[in-house]
């Protein structure tokens, strides 16, 4: 089987049993059975192996449950993993389609409007990541419109619309910078290394947060109110993972989040118009209701 396959089954395998449900062995090869999979004990042994090994993700068996179950504290980055899995079972399936017929690409409509810019960086960048070697690039400002050269010690990327972004800590600023790739220009993976800060963890900023821009603000609880439509949406794509059901009726959605409210999110609730309404935290209605009366002057 190829790799391909094998990540294929490994995300089924992980879809089975990274829920609350600890299935037993026969249940978890019944289900693959049905995406035309068959394994053995051994088999399943040795990819349970091979993800821990290859992915970090410890999958044990819980005796007094009778099954298997991913031990999330031992598996911290589970869920970029499983995103991962989803790109490349999305990409299986694009190129079995085009496989079958030249005319799948007729038919497909992907949402970004030509080629994301800085792509061809991802590669470099992962690999000072990995070496623990210093970047050097010109990036550009969107908000002021300046250009500026960076040698920048690289921690991570993260995906947000469509957008691919670098979280490191540049010389001489000792707090973690996001810099977007596709304003990236003469990149260069330096030949000096950089000693790992294992006390700064930039995952941890990402955690109470939409997006990209964090702060040193508290995290707060944020209640929103949605129209049974919209409710529908973020059922299905919460708006983070601390997303909890207060309400759920023929009249709304009611919602809470563990947050630090920050631009993106602000940007989120915006995007929901009059579909939303923000409840609490006081401070942070006041704020959206000044932003909406500033809208609102712009079309008189």
């Amino acid at each position: 089987m190829s790799y391909q396959g094998t990540l294929h089954r490994w995300l089924l395998l992980l879809q089975k049993i990274g829920g609350d449900r600890h299935p037993s062995f026969e249940e978890i090869r019944s289900f693959l059975h049905d995406s035309d999979f068959e394994i053995s004990t051994r088999t399943l042994q040795r990819d349970i192996e091979q993800i821990r090994d290859e992915f970090g993700i410890e999958i044990v068996y819980n005796r007094s449950l009778g099954g298997y179950c991913v031990d999330h504290e031992r598996s911290p980055n589970f869920e970029s993993v499983m995103r991962f899995f989803e790109i490349i079972g999305t990409a299986d399936v694009l190129s079995a389609s085009l496989r079958d017929s030249k005319e799948a690409l007729s038919y497909i409509v992907f949402d970004a409007q030509g080629r994301l810019k800085g792509i061809e960086n991802l590669k470099h960048i992962l690999q000072a990541i990995h070496n623990r070697q210093l970047l050097s690039f010109v990036h550009e400002n969107f908000g002021t419109g300046k250009t500026r050269k960076f040698q920048v010690a690289p921690y991570l990327l993260k995906e947000y619309q469509n957008r691919w972004y670098l979280v490191g800590m540049p010389h001489g600023i000792n707090e973690f910078r996001t810099f977007g790739i596709d304003r990236m220009e003469n990149l260069q993976v330096l030949p000096e290394v950089f000693k790992h800060d294992k006390k700064r963890d930039p995952l941890a900023d990402f955690e109470n947060i939409v997006g990209l821009t964090y702060s040193n603000s508290k995290v707060e609880t944020v209640v929103i109110s949605l129209d049974p439509f919209q409710g529908k949406y973020l059922k299905t794509l919460p708006l983070h993972p601390s997303q909890q059901i207060l309400i759920d009726d023929d009249k709304e959605l009611r919602i809470s989040l563990r947050i630090k409210p920050n631009f993106e999110f602000k940007q989120q609730l915006l995007m929901m118009g009059d579909r939303a309404k923000l409840l609490e935290p006081v401070w942070l209605v006041k704020d959206i209701k000044k932003t909406i009366d500033a809208m609102a002057k712009k079309y008189k």
